[in-house]
C-alpha cells in the first residue's frame, strides 16, 4: 500500500498594505503576492464571518438588508491574522482573517450578483448601494451609499 504526504496548501498572502478610505467608503489592501482591492463597507459588512451573519452551519446564513450606506468607524488588528471592524450600524463581531479578506477581494464580481439576487428574491430590490447593470464601485461624494 502507497501513502502519499499531505497535502500542503500555498501560505497565506500577507497584507502589505491596509488603507481605510471612510469618504469612498472602501477598505484598500494590498498583498505580498502583487494582489490590490478595494473592498466596500456594504460588501464587508454583508458577508461578515460572524455567526449573526453567517449563522452557525449551512443553511443558517442571514441576509443583510438596509446595509448600504454602513460606515467603519474602526478598524482593529487582532494578532497577525485578522482585523475586526467596527460598523457604523454597531456590527463589531466579525474578524476578518487575511485569508477570508482575500477571497472578498478575489471573488468580489461574483459575490456581490449573489447578494443582489438574494436581496431581490426577498424583495428588496434597491436595497443595496450597488445594482445589477453597475460593478462595484466606491460611492462618490463625502457619504456610503446612495441616498433614496
Amino acid at each position: 500500500m502507497t501513502t502519499t504526504g499531505s497535502k500542503q496548501s500555498a501560505p497565506t498572502p500577507q497584507p502589505s498594505a491596509l488603507t481605510l478610505h471612510s469618504k469612498s467608503c472602501v477598505l484598500e489592501i494590498a498583498f505580498d503576492d502583487g494582489a490590490e482591492y478595494a473592498l466596500p463597507f456594504e460588501l464587508l459588512r454583508v458577508y461578515s464571518p460572524s455567526a449573526e451573519v453567517r449563522g452557525h452551519g449551512p443553511g443558517q446564513e442571514v441576509l443583510q438588508t438596509g446595509k448600504r450606506g454602513v460606515g467603519i468607524t474602526a478598524l482593529d488588528p487582532v494578532g497577525n491574522y485578522a482585523v475586526q471592524p467596527t460598523f457604523s450600524d454597531g456590527h463589531t463581531t466579525g474578524l476578518y482573517s487575511w485569508d477570508y479578506l482575500y477571497h472578498l477581494g478575489a471573488n468580489q464580481a461574483q459575490l456581490w450578483q449573489d447578494y443582489l439576487a438574494r436581496l431581490e428574491a426577498a424583495g428588496f430590490v434597491g436595497d443595496s448601494g450597488r445594482d445589477h447593470s453597475a460593478p462595484p464601485a466606491p460611492a462618490a461624494g463625502g457619504s456610503c451609499g446612495h441616498k433614496h
